[in-house]
């Protein structure tokens, strides 16, 4: 019985000491390679970049006094629009190829798609049709308030190009990039 016994705590200390060294191993292989950060590849950062997908940047707002006419012989009908108009621009992440994303050790390096604007529309509980009129011999015209808004959108969007939109978008956009490489174990993030 007693050596029943003796030979029941051999068999348990020698599993004991195979459970030490399988959770020992992986643990001091887990400190010694960078305390358990996920190590990069040019895969992977694509993967993880494109989830991002439109990394918009800047918002504009803007406003814009439209008044379109339509004069014929027999009349005239005119549309005086107060738009304001909302700009966003960004970084498309999803154009992001392999081929764009250089990794050596804890540096990065990456070649960003141009910034674009995203998104242009008017901002309809902003805006206002100021005056409609219609020529005595002329019909309602109502299609004129539609081209109306539709030129306040493009003139709000031509407007926020010339004012740099896409240049702050993409010094934006790098900002926030070398942030998240860095948070991810990345000591230097550089852009070409």
């Amino acid at each position: 019985m007693r050596a029943l016994r003796n030979l029941f705590f051999i068999f348990l200390g020698a599993l004991a000491a195979i459970i030490v060294v399988a959770l020992a191993v992986p643990t001091a292989l887990w400190l010694n390679h960078g305390g358990g950060r996920f190590f990069w590849n040019t895969t992977s950062v694509v993967h993880e970049v494109q989830s991002l997908s439109d990394l918009v940047t800047v918002k504009y707002v803007m406003n814009k006094v439209v008044v379109l006419e339509d004069v014929k012989w027999y009349g005239e009908n005119r549309v005086l629009l107060l738009a304001q108009g909302v700009v966003k621009a960004g970084i498309d992440l999803k154009r992001l190829k392999p081929e764009d994303v250089d990794i050596a050790g804890k540096k990065i390096s990456l070649r960003l798609p141009p910034a674009e604007v995203t998104d242009a529309y008017l901002d309809d509980a902003a805006s206002q049709v100021i005056d409609h009129t219609t020529g005595l011999l002329r019909a309602f015209d109502k299609d004129l308030e539609e081209s109306a808004r539709q030129n306040a959108v493009d003139d709000i969007k031509r407007a926020a190009r010339n004012a740099g939109i896409l240049a702050e978008a993409d010094k934006r956009g790098r900002e926030e990039l070398a942030n998240f490489f860095k948070r991810a174990g990345f000591a230097t993030v550089e852009f070409r």
